[in-house]
């Protein structure tokens, strides 16, 4: 068989040695990846949990390909002008979006007008980390309120009154709270901030009552500026083990995060996608690196078809919430 023509052989032999010659060039494109330099592309400004990851990867990567990395950060609409900024770049791994839940899982249900499909343009990589939401009050303006029971007996005894606020119209900050309301039969009326920064400013300020930060309020906490009630993940917080989560203090199945992952286009090699995956999970197996990530958060690690199944989950569960609460953008 082997000294016949090509063109003698049958169609299924011959697809079958295409085949071994694209498997044999794969390992090989994937080995010269990356081959310039990379990058990233962050809908959020410098100092926010997804900028510090991006530049944790972006200084990982370089050491281990020694490619440059750098940061650019686009950020509005809630990291949507970066994510479309990714779906104009060329599909070769060397443009990737530093992402958070919001941008992927929300965005497409709450904005009227989008510029990109999330399973059509976009190509997950690796999760990095899962953060929880902290549920913080001001001792200051509410001294009385210990325990989430006690902000919801307050909620219930005030409705309408009441305000919370979050780090802007969509964000998962306001669907952990509109969950919170629902699952509690309160209406703590919302005020949305552009940010959390901006959120927790206006809590520390007395304009509103409570708000779900991030782990960047432990400062503040640790100052008694804010106080600490719950926590929104499945798990308490490390950094705070004497604060039950929401679902022990009765809200069963109450399990929010955020999350910072890595993308590229849809169009990008397998191999490439592969390839970079690797370098960005050997983050989590050397020590430096993984301190640093451990300190924005939980260390996952999910792999391109382990972190598609969690967009999936999520966009379907934050659907509902986001149906309930008529949330929409332009």
């Amino acid at each position: 068989m082997s000294r016949l023509p090509l063109r003698l052989l049958s169609l299924a032999t011959r697809c079958g040695l295409l085949l071994g010659l694209a498997c044999g060039l794969a390992p090989a494109f994937a080995q010269a990846y990356p081959n310039k330099p990379i990058r990233f592309i962050v809908g959020f400004a410098p100092g926010s949990s997804i900028d510090s990851v991006a530049r944790i990867l972006a200084d990982h990567i370089r050491s281990k390909t020694g490619q440059p990395v750098t940061v650019d950060n686009r950020t509005g609409a809630n990291g949507m002008l970066a994510a479309t900024e990714l779906v104009k770049a060329a599909p070769d791994g060397h443009t990737v979006l530093i992402s958070n839940s919001s941008t992927i899982t929300v965005n497409p249900l709450v904005y009227k007008k989008i510029a990109y499909d999330v399973e059509r343009d976009l190509a997950p990589v690796a999760l990095t980390v899962s953060v929880p939401f902290i549920l913080t009050t001001n001792p200051d303006k509410d001294p009385g309120i210990h325990t989430l029971a006690d902000l919801m007996k307050a909620a219930k005894a005030r409705p309408g009154q009441m305000l919370y606020g979050s780090a802007g119209v969509g964000n998962l900050t306001q669907l952990s709270f509109e969950m919170l309301n629902h699952q509690a039969g309160v209406k703590m009326v919302h005020v949305p901030y552009r940010g959390s920064a901006p959120a927790q400013l206006g809590l520390l300020g007395k304009e509103v009552d409570a708000a779900f930060d991030n782990p960047a309020a432990m400062p503040q906490i640790r100052a008694g500026k804010l106080r600490a009630i719950a926590v929104s993940s499945a798990q308490r917080w490390r950094d705070l083990p004497e604060v039950p989560t929401i679902a022990e203090q009765g809200y069963a199945g109450f399990d929010i995060s955020f999350w910072v992952g890595a993308f590229v286009p849809a169009a990008t090699p397998p191999a490439v996608v592969k390839a970079l995956y690797d370098i960005i999970r050997t983050a989590g197996d050397e020590a430096a690196p993984k301190a640093l990530l451990q300190q924005q958060g939980n260390l996952l690690m999910l792999d391109p078809k382990q972190f598609a199944a969690r967009i999936r989950q999520e966009t379907d569960a934050y659907a509902e919430i986001v149906k309930r609460g008529n949330i929409t953008l332009e």
